[in-house]
């Protein structure tokens, strides 16, 4: 087996029969970043001695029995999770040095099961963007190709897997950022359902709408990765207190009975042809495999948009007021006193994208405008999940393209509207909290990645984690890989 393309679930087999060590599958991998990165792009840090110090701790639980499937899984994490004792950035200048004192509830749940921690990945400054131009490090590639985009804001977590850095990595999703670059760089993406993953550690963009996910080489692998990072947590006020099921089970192979909704406002105008023609090609695969697909209406979606980047610029506006270059992270040397400090640390610390939303959110809010801004947003939130509990009566899950296009060319989208539109079919399962997931559905004619999307109600992950596993058995576009050569 090559260790490098191998999947969670291969890994752990070879290494509780003893074929290989953590040790040296971790080696491989940073031997792989090592060779492949630099054309892509992809870390911000890279943990080499924690990484293997880590992977012999593994390997020892691996000896005395008391492993599980993630132990000794090298892992890359979205850049905006805090890692205690690893630099956790945002991407940005203002925590460029920034060392969190403490882990987020996901890594610690992570170095419970003895995962390998390889390094930070990098994003869209703050989560805010959809290209991972708007980075103040670098600009990650797409492995697909290196002219083009890798999606964001979770694009360096989503190349990162595509291109064998990490047998998988956690992200965030506020708007699409897991799945849209899932899509575009031809990984299974999941978003679970806000409020199944805790959100404690993960730097704040827009509080009602973030949550953590994974990117995950295959359906099976998303399934094992949600089992360990799900459940309660005290230190999240958000976090749900339910019993969380055995996502494992869910992977039957079998979609026969089960009803699928196809709303008609995701195959509109602006939707690649190519993205058309694999949702269609997707249906016809789960009616040969038995499932019941239905034209169905999600009448408020082109409300989503507005909604959404209403709603999250002004909690935007709220939680980046925190970084004011007197508790931590950058501070401007020049200043005349506290105000001039405020002034000049945020604007020498924040990009242009960053700054743009918080401009936009701090007017939402401000006296005379929240009622007509911010609160009638709110108010279409609710709208739109009612628009998702009506359908959820009739339908198991809904199938829809992940975004509107495949993978674009750097600088091409050169206008906020335009970059906003790309997130225009993701952005509605944010705002009513539910689970949705990107898988593979093929190349478009240029090679690069489609995705589609399958989204479930609450904490119904299992039906979506069926549908996708069926459809990803039957067509195998989880396997395709893009062609990189080491030192090249």
């Amino acid at each position: 087996m090559d260790i490098k393309f191998s999947t969670v679930h291969e890994l752990k087999d070879a290494l509780h029969s003893k074929e290989i060590s953590s040790t040296e599958i971790t080696k491989a991998y940073l031997d792989r970043i090592d060779a492949i990165d630099p054309m892509i792009d992809s870390y911000i840090t890279v943990c080499k001695d924690e990484a293997m110090k880590m992977a012999e701790i593994a390997d020892k639980k691996i000896a005395e029995g008391t492993a599980n499937e993630l132990t000794g899984i090298p892992v890359g994490i979205k850049d905006n999770i805090c890692t205690k004792d690893i630099k956790t950035t945002c991407a940005s200048k203002i925590l460029e040095n920034f060392v969190p004192p403490y882990d987020a509830t996901v890594i610690e749940k992570l170095k419970a099961d003895g995962a390998v921690i390889l390094g930070k990945l990098n994003m869209d400054e703050f989560a805010m963007g959809s290209s991972t131009e708007n980075s103040y490090f670098k600009k990650t590639k797409n492995p697909y190709n290196l002219n083009c985009v890798p999606g964001g804001s979770s694009g360096g977590t989503a190349a990162c897997v595509s291109a064998d850095m990490a047998v998988f990595t956690l992200g965030s999703d506020t708007g699409g950022s897991i799945r849209q670059p899932a899509s575009f760089c031809g990984n299974v993406g999941i978003k679970p359902t806000y409020g199944a993953v805790s959100r404690f550690g993960l730097v704040a963009y827009a509080s009602s709408l973030d949550q953590i996910g994974s990117f995950t080489k295959d359906v099976e692998d998303c399934a094992i990765v949600l089992n360990h990072i799900t459940g309660y947590d005290k230190m999240d006020s958000t976090s749900a207190n339910i019993e969380y099921p055995d996502y494992t089970k869910a992977l039957t192979g079998d979609v026969k009975g089960m009803k699928i909704g196809v709303p008609k406002q995701y195959l509109g105008d602006g939707i690649q042809p190519e993205v058309k023609a694999a949702v269609e090609n997707a249906i016809k695969e789960y009616e040969k495999m038995g499932a019941v697909c239905e034209e169905c209406s999600l009448p408020l979606t082109e409300y989503a948009l507005p909604a959404y980047y209403l709603i999250a610029s002004a909690e935007a506006s709220s939680n980046l007021a925190r970084y004011d270059g007197v508790k931590y992270g950058f501070r401007a040397k020049e200043f005349e006193d506290l105000i001039d400090l405020y002034k000049e640390t945020r604007s020498q610390g924040f990009g242009s994208e960053v700054k743009r939303r918080i401009m936009l959110g701090t007017y939402a809010l401000s006296s005379g405008y929240y009622d007509a801004y911010y609160k009638k947003a709110q108010q279409v939130r609710t709208l739109v999940q009612n628009d998702f509990t009506d359908n959820f009566a009739k339908y198991d899950v809904l199938l829809t393209p992940t975004a509107p296009t495949t993978a674009f060319e750097f600088g091409s989208k050169s206008d906020p509207i335009s970059m906003y539109m790309a997130d225009i079919c993701t952005i509605a399962v944010n705002i009513a909290g539910l689970p949705a997931m990107s898988i593979p559905a093929g190349l478009d004619n240029a090679g690069k990645p489609v995705g589609i999307q399958l989204i479930g109600n609450s904490f119904d992950e299992c039906s979506i984690l069926r549908a996708a596993y069926a459809y990803e058995q039957a067509t195998g576009f989880s396997k395709i890989k893009p062609e990189l050569k080491e030192g090249k």
